[in-house]
């Protein structure tokens, strides 16, 4: 989660600091108290059915016979799948009956596996109520253990090389969100809390453990915690105004009415609300990251920008960065939500009534609420990150720079001033000539030979 920057931060000044912690450190603890007192402690426990045995096998044979002919075959629809008949033998592998090879029908039907001989599965062991001693085995589906784990360790390896500590830190991150998800997050849906409440609080964890833990306890993490807190908040506001204002009651989907029958006091509509929260985090943290490093980046790169300077700088960029992030958004709603969508294309009903439907309007709702909850971090996140960065320079001119005018208030006998921590040489210099500033270029503007281009010219490109 979040963008990764690899050069570390000049420190704060003490005094900035000072005030960072006095801002982060309650919100901690508030968060912490909150999550204490939402805490599932009577989650209801999982209802005690009697599912049929499943154990692993492996396929030895498969028969295929020809299918019976039905006495009044219907038309079958456009793509349907024929239909299969035999017979598969497999190898059970544990349980009672490991070693042995039973016989089970060849799977038919919507969703049903195709096997072939080698291939892993998972069967049923099913016995007829009426006589026990009679069993029939069936093929449930695929043994998907191992290729899933082989999966998760390449996707391991792949962010430990990449990002070496800071791939092995998120990680650990990703591992924290996922348990505060399945540990209080859900249950806390699960026991009766507030939906909307549980999900502001396990979010406001995720971010403070992944922030801190991926990129470090510096100023600049705080500055972007500070951003994703508050614009999570307003992701929150407008999501209760937009779903009330369009009447969503959180039945737009299958899972969420199947849900309802069998948690009858879960609080659906509290649940789209806590769906729009967990799902716009992972993208605004990214958004609050990158802003606060931007920020910086360029203070570092050009000490003279004073900060309304770099709050222009840094929007630029985060007008890019949000102009690629709101498609990001849109499309991962219409990935998860493709089987509905195309629906649409089977609807004989008009486009408007289509669009104005609960299952429709709900996604419509999820992608504007989080897409105003994103808008709303870049000037919030830049304009913190601008303020903390610029803080301990002194006043800045009117031309950009930093007024060094002596203050005749002064000691008469002032100490002896600290020398300023100037950046290399061959740094500055490798930055001005990736901008064509440094001389070199007959071309540059004589502002760009001083040093900087103009640090107000936009870097938008032209239409």
């Amino acid at each position: 989660m979040g963008a990764d920057h690899s050069r570390p931060a000049p420190p704060a000044p003490r005094r900035v600091r000072r005030i960072l912690v006095a801002a982060v450190v309650p919100l901690v603890l508030g968060t912490l108290v909150a999550a204490l007192l939402l805490w599932p402690r009577d989650a209801p426990t999982p209802a005690d059915v009697s599912d049929p045995a499943r154990y692993h096998g492996t396929v030895t044979r498969v028969v295929s016979e020809a299918c019976p002919a039905l006495p009044e075959t219907p038309e079958e629809a456009p793509g349907a799948r024929p239909q299969r008949c035999g017979t598969v033998s497999v190898r059970v592998e544990d349980g009672p009956a490991a070693g042995q090879e039973v016989v089970t029908p060849m799977p038919d039907g919507p969703g049903a596996p195709v096997v072939e001989a080698g291939d892993e599965v998972v069967l049923v062991e099913l016995t007829d109520p009426a006589d026990p001693a009679s069993v029939t085995w069936n093929i449930a589906e695929h043994q998907r253990g191992m290729p899933l784990i082989w999966l998760a360790l390449v996707f391991a390896a792949a962010i430990v090389v990449f990002g070496r500590w800071r791939g092995l830190a998120a990680l650990a991150g990703l591992a924290a969100s996922f348990a505060i998800l399945l540990t209080f997050v859900l249950p806390g849906i699960s026991a009766g809390r507030p939906p909307l409440l549980v999900a502001v609080v396990g979010a406001a964890l995720i971010m403070f453990v992944v922030l801190y833990l991926t990129h470090g306890v510096t100023a600049q993490t705080s500055v972007a915690v500070l951003g994703t807190l508050g614009s999570l908040v307003l992701t929150g506001v407008l999501g209760v105004v937009a779903t009330a204002a369009t009447h969503l009651t959180g039945f737009g989907s299958e899972d969420a009415t199947t849900l309802s029958m069998f948690q009858a006091d879960v609080d659906l509509h509290g649940l789209l609300l806590a769906g729009i929260i967990i799902g716009s985090l992972g993208v605004l943290d990214d958004v609050t990251v990158t802003q606060a490093a931007t920020v910086t980046e360029l203070a570092h790169a050009n000490p003279g920008l004073s900060r309304l300077q770099l709050y222009r700088a840094a929007t630029r960029v985060g007008r890019a960065h949000i102009a690629s992030t709101v498609n990001t958004i849109v499309l991962a709603y219409a990935g998860a939500s493709l089987p509905l969508l195309l629906l649409l294309t089977a609807d004989s009903r008009p486009v408007s009534q289509i669009l104005t439907s609960e299952f429709l309007a709900q996604e419509i709702v999820r992608s504007a609420v989080a897409t105003l909850g994103l808008i709303a971090a870049v000037p919030l996140t830049t304009g913190l990150a601008a303020v903390v960065t610029t803080a301990g320079r002194g006043r800045p001119a009117a031309d950009g720079g930093t007024d060094t005018t002596p203050d005749p208030t002064a000691n008469a006998h002032p100490a002896p001033a600290t020398p300023a921590t100037r950046r290399p040489a061959h740094d500055r210099a490798d930055v001005l000539r990736a901008l064509g500033a440094d001389g070199s270029d007959p071309t540059a503007s004589p502002a760009g030979r001083r040093g900087w281009p103009d640090p107000d010219r936009s870097t938008d490109s032209a239409w």
